[in-house]
């Protein structure tokens, strides 16, 4: 279990604290729903989730097989949709591995990726096309 402790700070604000370390981080309301977009929104560290998480994931993976990860790169496009509620939509994510790796190695990596947490947990209704792009 990990806490995370969050303050309203005004203004469409919030800042959160991660317990167990102290580190903190501010979000804000995007401008396209009354905020200033001076920071992460709530659902931006949605889409950070799910590109860290993966990342993360494809980490260990290379690191039990012994595979070069080093400059790999996640960019996650988060759409946001307005019917029938205000919600995310999809979010594509495009993962770049520099390194030329063989088929078995790649799936691996590919299949870490899929089984992370945050992907696991994401409702089906969230569209999240993924791109592997190699070498």
């Amino acid at each position: 279990m990990v806490q995370i402790n969050i303050a309203y700070k005004g203004s469409l604000r919030c800042e959160a604290t991660h317990e167990p370390s102290g580190t903190t981080l501010l979000t804000d309301a995007p401008k396209d729903n009354q905020g200033m977009g001076s920071s992460f929104s709530p659902t931006d560290l949605l889409a950070t989730a799910l590109g860290t998480c993966m990342l993360t994931i494809m980490g260990i993976a290379a690191r039990t097989h012994h595979l070069e990860l080093d400059g790999t790169t996640v960019t996650v496009e988060k759409h946001m949709v307005a019917q029938p509620i205000r919600r995310v939509g999809k979010l594509a994510v495009t993962i770049t591995v520099p390194h030329n790796l063989s088929a078995d190695d790649k799936l691996k990596l590919e299949r870490a990726a899929l089984t992370c947490p945050v992907h696991q947990s994401l409702h089906p209704d969230v569209q999240m096309p993924i791109t592997f792009n190699w070498g």
